[in-house]
């Protein structure tokens, strides 16, 4: 098949939030603004945001109230993984830099740190939009020296996040890449992912297209105050019943699995039934992490919301970002079991990846009948925790 790339592009600005509508009360102007100016109607960058290289304006628009968009011009699209990471794959892209969805655990919060923004309020509504990423992705891909190897979208901040619906900058980036043989991998919890299932079906045809919906919680009050950006459980399990019908495998993402919250054997096995009922083919899970930056705005939520579990949550993760080995050890033997009830056999506690680069599907083996009953009983979480 041969791709149609000005086909496949929808206008990238004045095209509303989450749906990618219009707003009659859209304020900004377009402008030819040299780097460090702003347009007409928009609102001056904080004189923090000056140094950054590339910043053509920032936007505020009604639609999205209370969210700046910093809009740059970016020199490069791809991101090379160092070779000593651990992560199954070499070349990144993220579109976005910040995130509206404000998950309040989000590992991304840090990098906020480097533009001299701060990690909590900051990193959900300063955001950085690169508008010129496929563009310049489509002249990184048709390089001859190009390897085609996969590319990872969502590693860092969502590429489906609420401004896609406002600037479409990802139907030209699964063009650029699909058009130039380049295999791609995409990890969202935005259900914009819809609007471009059919072109990820066509591109589909060429090349190999992994999509990865991220869902970690399934209480409908919990998830609204510590992920309130996103859309809906119900609406992400929707998007993942789409992409299968259009015969994609998709993986949920069932992770950060948060102690006392969510690692239930009744909120487990609900996540595991509905996800199997929405038509996904695996489930990867991995227990909380708090890094730098992500762990001091997690404490500030938990003090608010439950305050008696933040002395156990201090303790637990006080000399590590991630969580002890005792609790992943007794969560995989609490969640295995219901993996593989519902025949959703993904990798284990892949916030600690161990697979080879480039090996996206190894699964470790499966556990014998007697280590399989002995974790229908898992020890009292009290003395994990």
């Amino acid at each position: 098949m041969r791709w149609n790339q000005q086909s496949t592009l929808t206008p990238i600005l004045g095209t509303g939030s989450e749906a990618g509508t219009g707003s009659a009360a859209e304020t900004v102007t377009e402008s030819d603004a040299a780097p460090g100016t702003t347009a007409a109607g928009t609102d001056a960058p904080p004189a923090e945001l000056f140094g950054l290289k590339g910043l053509v304006r920032s936007v505020r628009t009604p639609e999205f109230a209370g969210v700046t968009f910093h809009e740059v011009l970016a020199k490069s699209a791809l991101n090379k993984v160092p070779a000593a990471s651990s992560m199954p794959f070499t070349w990144t892209l993220n579109p976005y830099r910040g995130c509206s969805h404000a998950c309040v655990y989000c590992f991304a919060r840090s990098t906020h740190r480097y533009l001299d923004l701060d990690s909590g309020e900051d990193f959900d509504r300063q955001v950085i939009v690169k508008v010129n990423t496929p563009e310049v992705l489509t002249a990184e891909v048709a390089k001859p020296k190009w390897s085609r190897e996969l590319v990872a979208l969502g590693t860092n901040t969502d590429p489906y996040q609420r401004a896609e619906g406002r600037y479409a900058l990802m139907p030209g980036i699964i063009t650029a890449l699909a058009e130039h043989g380049t295999p791609m991998s995409i990890l969202t919890k935005g259900t914009l992912l819809r609007r471009d299932l059919p072109l990820l079906a066509r591109a589909k045809e060429d090349v190999d297209v992994e999509i990865s919906m991220s869902i970690a919680v399934f209480d409908d009050a919990l998830q609204q105050t510590i992920e309130p950006g996103t859309p809906t459980t119900t609406a992400r399990l929707a998007t993942v019943k789409a992409a299968a019908n259009l015969g994609f495998k998709v993986t949920v993402f069932l992770m950060p699995v948060m102690p006392k919250l969510t690692d239930s054997m009744e909120h487990l096995d609900t996540a595991l039934r509905t996800i199997k009922e929405a038509g996904a083919s695996r489930v990867v899970y991995g227990a909380l992490h708090l890094r730098p930056g992500a762990r001091e705005w997690f404490f500030t939520w938990l003090e608010r919301e439950h305050p008696d579990l933040l002395p156990r949550y201090r303790r637990m993760y006080a000399k590590s970002s991630y969580a002890s080995k005792e609790y992943r050890a007794w969560l995989s033997r609490r969640i295995n079991p219901l993996i593989d009830k519902y025949d959703m056999r993904g990798s284990a506690d892949d916030d600690c990846p161990k697979t080879k680069r480039g090996d996206l599907t190894r699964a470790p083996a499966k556990p014998s009948a007697t280590a399989q009953t002995a974790s229908l009983t898992p020890p009292p979480q009290e003395a994990l925790f």
